[in-house]
């Protein structure tokens, strides 16, 4: 089964409810406005020294602001052989607007 590079805010929440694991590579001064709790937090400019600490063996949904970041590190991350990483479009915005309204926009 192929693996999409990339999925909606909506199938994000429900895959992550399956137990996929939701990476988000914003910096902390965004998750001091919001995060989703449950995440694993790693700035993006991180990722490639603390590849280790990923899973390998789940979906890991990886999530910025708006969807730019997360898409460059799902590449990346693929890349480095995680083949079940999948960017989520939208970013924590689209979550805020589609998933959660209670979260903080910015």
């Amino acid at each position: 089964m192929s693996v999409p590079h990339e999925i909606d805010v909506t199938t994000a929440a429900a895959m992550r409810q399956q137990g996929a694991r939701l990476l988000d590579v914003r910096e902390a001064s965004e998750l001091a406005v919001c995060q989703l709790p449950g995440c694993l937090h790693v700035p993006m400019g991180e990722i490639p020294a603390r590849l280790t600490e990923f899973p390998a063996d789940t979906p890991l949904l990886v999530l910025c602001h708006h969807g730019g970041r997360s898409a460059r590190v799902t590449q990346f991350l693929r890349a480095n052989g995680f083949d079940q990483a999948i960017n989520v479009a939208g970013g924590i915005d689209a979550w805020a607007r589609q998933i959660d309204p209670g979260l903080a926009r910015y």
